[in-house]
């Protein structure tokens, strides 16, 4: 089934050749009628599945249908969607922008995220526009300002929503739905839906059709996943030479914080390698330029935090190293999910040091998986596996809250 049976018009289709998109997705060809149809949705699909064109491309046919009937002076936002991260944001913007190319009347998009001037932000918005695209903390900025009018608001989409609990997304919905016409079509797109999820979903939506794609061939499955034993103090060498040994044309390497980013980069670079961090503490413009420097191939490894684990859409990444591991069980589907995109296959390579041989067994537990662990010659692993001891109960009030710390991350 291709994409000219999904009720788009003529438009959409020529913008989907023209971004060599063939085939819709399992979630696009469900997603897609029910969304024109004006149903409230309710999706989880896995990363890498096409929920971004989901939702982008049916409401810009409803945003194209009302047009040709309407003749407005000046642009009202009627669509506000809400991404967790900066680089996400951008992304569905342009997709927006791509996708419409070939309209006459084409929507107006305004990109509300931090790091960025809000002042120019501000005025693009009392221009007029169509289209919001927006992280929560920015949004919520703008809205405490009394400079946006929301009274117009056809439709409000959540993506990647369950990442937006981790930043105490919960307590501030109350104020947006305040600001919002009670109705409206509401479209939330997430990985995972656990209960505090579902209490968000409640309260935007009670009519929402579930769209839970179980039976789609995971993205992982394209993905040649392996564990290697090293010693922490051997894992940068150890990475020198896996990359002399394998023709991997881009790596993205995932690490603890953003320090650690910095240093091995600047460390690579010594040894004649093309490389880059990528993290929290770069200027937006700095972030933009180094992910597009990695998307056209004049970066060869990315060195990144957590921000990067999600939403990005580079479709040549060769492999995925879990330099550190991730914290959260689930980060690791979305790390690893940057490689193997497009129906490519992708390496993705895990470091176990002593200290980690408990959480990489959850990590296994709780995405169904089970890797042999390897050892290379010449790096293999000494010394006795540690076990985790449990500290002390925290003292109430005497420590930050998950909250404040996740915000000081600026993930």
């Amino acid at each position: 089934m291709g994409f000219s049976t999904l009720g788009l018009c003529e438009s959409i289709n020529k913008a989907l050749d023209e971004n060599a998109y063939k085939e819709p997705t399992i979630i696009q060809t469900r997603v897609i009628p029910l969304v024109l149809q004006n149903r409230d949705i309710m999706a989880k699909a896995q990363t890498g599945s096409g929920k971004t064109a989901s939702f982008v491309l049916p409401i810009l046919q409803l945003f194209f249908n009302k047009e040709d009937k309407e003749h407005k002076s000046k642009a009202k936002i009627s669509i506000l969607v809400l991404t967790p991260t900066r680089e996400l944001a951008l992304q569905v913007s342009k997709a927006f922008i791509d996708f419409s190319v070939n309209f006459t009347k084409k929507p107006i998009v305004v990109s509300v995220i931090g790091g960025e001037s809000l002042t120019q932000q501000l005025l693009d918005i009392q221009k007029g526009c169509d289209i919001v695209v927006a992280t929560t903390g920015r949004l919520l900025d703008i809205l405490n300002k009394k400079q946006m009018n929301l009274s117009n608001l056809e439709f409000l989409v959540l993506d990647e929503a369950d990442k937006m609990l981790d930043f105490g997304f919960e307590e501030e919905l109350e104020l947006l739905l305040k600001e919002i016409p009670q109705k409206r079509q509401n479209l939330l797109f997430s990985a995972t839906y656990p209960q505090k999820m579902l209490n968000i979903a409640s309260k935007i939506t009670t009519q929402a059709v579930e769209v839970f794609i179980e039976d789609e061939t995971p993205t992982v499955q394209s993905i040649n996943q392996r564990a290697i034993e090293v010693n922490k103090e051997n894992r940068s060498p150890l990475l020198r030479n896996l990359i002399q040994n394998h023709s991997w044309e881009q790596i993205l390497v995932f690490m603890a914080n953003k320090r650690s980013c910095d240093n091995i980069a600047a460390k690579f670079r010594k040894y004649g390698l093309n490389a880059e961090s990528f993290h929290a503490d770069l200027t937006q413009d700095e972030r933009n330029e180094t992910l597009q420097d990695f998307k056209d191939k004049r970066i060869k490894i990315l060195f990144a935090t957590d921000i990067a684990a999600r939403g990005l859409h580079i479709d040549d990444i060769s492999c995925v190293i879990n330099f550190d591991l991730p914290r959260a069980t689930a980060d690791y589907i979305h790390r690893i999910g940057r490689t193997g995109r497009a129906g490519k296959s992708g390496d993705a390579i895990s470091f176990i040091g002593l200290e980690d041989f408990e959480h990489f067994s959850l990590i296994e537990k709780r995405c169904n998986i089970k890797l042999k662990k390897e050892q290379i010659e010449g790096f293999e692993l000494t010394g006795t596996p540690v076990k985790k001891q449990k500290g002390k109960e925290p003292v109430k009030g005497k420590r930050k809250s998950k909250k404040d710390k996740l915000r000081e991350q600026s993930l």
